[in-house]
């Protein structure tokens, strides 16, 4: 029992080290070998697009309006031409909940995919800084010379255009993500003005910047590995069933290296005499044999750690470092190529897959996850499709009471906040319909109020009505709100009396 828990112990000895951290504690910088193959192919293709879409869509329009917008100061969101104010904050909650079961989903199924494929992490550090990184300084090995080198001129040619690029890239980045927040229009004002009129917006921009240079350029990897919590909740997430970037153990181990075959002894060789057929010599045969297991299909190469850019072996099993880039399946089946092995040693695949050759199949939490997915995507559906692009909020002046016009008629103050979610403006104006002698008197020269295109506008106005008709303390009143003949909102609330 004790060595089985001391083997148990010492297979399971990588989870108690970090690849980026040495003995001492000190930082271990992580130069992953440049690998191509099928997968990064394809990973390149994607990345191509979600760069194009992230850079591109600030500056597409709907109706004037930018076609995603997350303005925070202002709280007006736009989601592909769609805008929000706080009053559907039902609707974000809600939103939220579908992408928080979304994610959950897909890493039950598919374990990181997302992290591989579209993280703008990932995306941005292998895809755009990387290649910038190999095209500078050479692959892994050079850069590994370099980073021991002395400081010389070289040295600091190469280190100076690579910084100086990785920081023009931050500087974009930091605009482009300003641009979602304040929109494209205001971007390019705080660009083109005298820097003294946005010192503010300047600031804030070369602060992002920073972050984003110091991200790439320093942290790196170690965003994955302990800033983001999506690589933790995913040791809870997975199980047996969830397809994640997988070694084939079954069919690799043992592993060892290529041996050489030696030539087959002939008659006349002297080895042929020393290894004569007879009970002794069948006897030293079965003992090789026993002594020498058939090795399995990895060579022991160690490429797949060697491209990893979290610096883990993907033979050591699931790992939360492992952010599924595929890079190791595509150094793998290259090997497996050179020396006529089937590919797939690793590959996309479930420890069942591996285990008891089964193929994917749904399992219970899959359909319940996907359930719950399946009815609050309906319900966030149902609630976009019904949604009111004019919201009215009628609310009486608060600690303040009824007062008396004359002595048949009271008096209410009311708070108006109306919200236009259009493009266009909107004149507005109100009509009780109940109780019926009622009537608004509007604060203010104007009698119409007038909303701005996504905007929103306060004002304030009496509600006077007959005493004959005030029969309880709280009296309910119906007001419809119309813009033109078009009748867009109706609000309810109470009109105060005395107590009877």
């Amino acid at each position: 029992m004790a060595n089985k828990m001391s083997n148990v112990t010492e297979e399971e000895a990588f989870r108690d080290v970090i690849s980026t951290v040495d003995k001492s504690g000190k930082r271990n910088w992580i130069f992953p070998k440049m690998q191509k193959g099928k997968f990064y192919k394809y990973r390149t293709y994607v990345s191509f697009v979600l760069l194009a879409l992230m850079f591109g869509m600030p500056f597409i329009k709907v109706n004037g309006q930018p076609l995603m917008l997350f303005n925070i100061l202002e709280r007006k969101f736009i989601i592909f031409g769609l805008t929000f104010w706080p009053q559907d904050f039902h609707l974000f909650v809600l939103a939220m909940l579908v992408g928080i079961v979304c994610i959950v989903l897909f890493t039950v199924v598919y374990g990181r995919l997302f992290c591989g494929w579209a993280c703008p992490q990932t995306i941005f550090m292998e895809m755009v800084f990387r290649k910038i990184e190999y095209w500078i300084e050479g692959d892994a090995t050079k850069q590994k010379l370099l980073a021991k080198a002395p400081w010389s001129a070289e040295k600091f040619k190469k280190r100076f255009a690579k910084l100086s690029i990785f920081y023009a890239i931050s500087f974009l980045i930091s605009n482009t993500f300003l641009a979602y927040i304040i929109g494209v229009d205001e971007l390019f004002r705080i660009i083109t003005d005298p820097p003294s009129e946005h010192l503010a917006g300047l600031s804030i921009m070369i602060l992002f910047s920073l972050v984003f240079f110091f991200v790439f350029a320093y942290m790196r990897e170690q965003i994955c590995l302990v800033v983001c919590p999506y690589g933790r909740l995913q040791g809870v997430m997975l199980d047996k069933d969830s397809i994640v970037v997988h070694y084939d153990f079954e069919r690799g181990e043992p592993r060892g290296k290529i041996k050489r075959k030696k030539p087959t002894p002939t008659a006349k060789s002297p080895s042929h005499q020393a290894f004569k057929i007879g009970a002794e010599g069948v006897q030293l045969q079965s003992q090789a044999a026993t002594l020498e297991p058939e090795l399995g299909d990895c060579i022991d190469c160690g490429l797949c750690v060697r491209v990893c850019p979290t610096g883990i072996d993907i033979r050591n099993g699931t790992q939360l470092e492992c952010i599924n880039c595929t890079l190791c399946i595509d150094a793998c089946d290259e090997i497996m190529e050179k020396v006529d092995r089937p590919k797939g040693l690793i590959r996309y695949a479930s420890y069942n897959n591996i285990v008891e050759k089964t193929s994917f199949k749904f399992t219970p939490r899959i359909i319940a996850y996907t359930a719950v997915l399946v009815i609050l995507t309906t319900v966030l559906t149902f609630f976009l499709a019904t949604r009111s692009d004019f919201e009215t909020t009628i609310l009486r002046a608060a600690g303040v009471l009824y007062q008396e016009v004359d002595e048949n008629t009271l008096s209410n103050l009311y708070n108006v906040e109306m919200v236009n979610k259009t493009t266009k403006k909107l004149p507005v104006s109100f009509k009780i319909t109940s109780p019926p002698n009622a009537t608004i008197k509007m604060i203010g020269q104007k009698k119409d109020l007038v909303i701005p295109e996504q905007g929103m506008e306060k004002g304030s106005f009496f509600i006077e009505l007959p005493k004959s008709e005030v029969k309880v303390h709280k009296n309910k009143v119906v007001i419809e709100v119309y813009s033109g003949e078009r009748l867009i909102d109706r609000v309810n609330t109470n009109f105060v009396g005395p107590i009877k």
